[in-house]
């Protein structure tokens, strides 16, 4: 398994408790939430941190209040962190209602946020 199958369904409940309109995608050994063809969050496997780790896109001014917190890592997925998300460890998700304020925030910068360009079929 490369994701919490239970994160992912608190995930998706919060989603419906709030009324969002998502989609998700399996991806890069993880999973991913999105809204508006705009990725929120999603979930993986951290390697160097050994254990599931909730990747969420706040964006660059949620950011820098955020990090400060003991639970957050920046994201660097690809080895460099990348601006506007970050990595929630367990702690920062353990109960119902730190997960939710999490997802609130993905979805507070989502009608900010760029859509990732859509790829030409070949």
């Amino acid at each position: 398994m490369a994701y919490d199958e239970y994160l992912a369904d608190r995930i998706g409940q919060i989603f419906k408790s709030l009324g969002a309109d998502f989609t998700i995608k399996k991806m890069m050994g993880g999973l991913l939430f999105s809204v508006d063809d705009k990725m929120l969050c999603g979930i993986h496997i951290d390697k160097k941190y050994g254990d599931s780790l909730l990747m969420a896109r706040i964006g660059e001014e949620a950011y820098t209040k955020e990090i400060e917190k003991a639970e957050c890592l920046p994201m660097d997925f690809t080895g460099r962190p990348m601006k506007g998300y970050i990595y929630v460890t367990p702690d920062g998700w353990d109960l119902d209602e730190d997960l939710e304020y999490w997802i609130k925030l993905t979805l507070a910068f989502n009608p900010l946020a760029k859509a990732s360009k859509k790829r030409k079929k070949k």
